[in-house]
């Protein structure tokens, strides 16, 4: 993978390149380049020749760099960051910091990733995710005896991760129970927690997400529900407010939301689900709108409430209620 990631740091900005230039850079020969370069579609990397003129990328990739990621914190979040990975290649980022976390891994240690060849999803989904086009990151946070227990925290960082894709200037963004961040009725992202602890703490917390900025054409026949991404949300506000909308970065976008979700793995750590309730009702997208539960062969009809402490509940017509927990 070093001398595929290698290739991809050459090819990142979109023009030609000479085979004869990327082999010399590369220190191999020009079939070699050429297999090479065929190797990237694997990754869901559109990438192609012309005669003359060289290789090129169908479009440019803006690569994670940790400095620029890094230039989004301030000096509580430094605080609160334990250090920070970005691999070029991994099956997983949630995978990879559950591997890791027995090696005494601190708090606020952070992975990011390139590409992922298995992401995960919710209930053992794929997390389509091709190079260069998403972001993929997982966090590692311990937490000690909390009120609630976990009930809540996927909403808590979905929040968070709303709320950095509003700094950066991305406008109507919502949140579905329990996990996936929504435009218009299409996901935009995805949020996995993978727990480990006692009912009574402590826990051990990997918060993984997924976030769509710019899905190649291939990559995304391959997803099964309706999908946006951000290239596609911001292009809707050009259109509305005029050309002079800028697209954010990939490094912009997660050094924002690696600075929101730092905050606010720390919030919940102190005052557990509260601070985040009114913020998570203006962004629910079901709130008081019609729903199917389905259960074994039986389904219910009914409208989505939101209630106390950290619950879904479901209210039928006949005004019996049915709760299910947020986990």
């Amino acid at each position: 993978m070093q001398q595929r990631y290698r290739l991809l740091e050459l090819l990142a900005d979109g023009r030609f390149h000479s085979g004869e230039a990327l082999g010399a850079s590369l220190g191999i020969g020009r079939s070699a380049v050429w297999k090479l370069v065929r190797s990237l579609s694997a990754m869901g990397i559109d990438a192609f020749a012309v005669r003359g003129k060289g290789y090129r990328l169908a479009s440019p990739i803006e690569l994670l760099d940790r400095e620029r990621i890094l230039a989004e914190m301030d000096a509580e979040t430094m605080g609160l960051l334990g250090n920070i990975e970005i691999l070029p290649e991994i099956d997983s980022t949630n995978h990879y910091l559950a591997m890791r976390a027995s090696e005494g891994l601190r708090d606020g240690h952070v992975c990011f990733a390139e590409y992922q060849s298995a992401g995960k999803g919710r209930r053992g989904r794929q997390w389509i995710s091709p190079f260069g086009a998403s972001i993929y990151l997982s966090v590692l946070r311990h937490f000690g005896v909390l009120s609630d227990g976990p009930q809540g925290l996927s909403l808590a960082v979905g929040v968070a991760v709303a709320s950095a894709l509003t700094s950066v200037g991305v406008t109507g963004v919502g949140l579905k129970w329990p996990n996936d961040l929504l435009w218009r009725g299409k996901k935009l992202g995805g949020i996995l927690l993978e727990l480990a602890g006692e009912p009574g703490g402590p826990w051990q917390v990997i918060a993984g997400l997924g976030l769509n900025v710019s899905l190649p054409p291939g990559s995304a026949e391959l997803i099964d529900q309706p999908w946006v991404d951000l290239q596609t949300v911001i292009g809707h506000d050009a259109m509305r407010h005029g050309p002079g909308v800028q697209a954010p970065g990939r490094n912009l976008i997660a050094g924002r939301i690696l600075h929101y979700l730092l905050l606010d793995l720390e919030r919940f750590a102190g005052q557990g689900f509260a601070p985040f309730r009114s913020r998570w009702e203006a962004l629910d997208v079901a709130r008081d709108r019609p729903v199917i539960i389905k259960e074994l062969e039986r389904q219910t009809r009914g409208f989505a409430r939101w209630t106390i402490p950290v619950r879904y509940c479901y209210r039928w017509t006949d005004r019996c209620e049915k709760y299910c927990p947020v986990i």
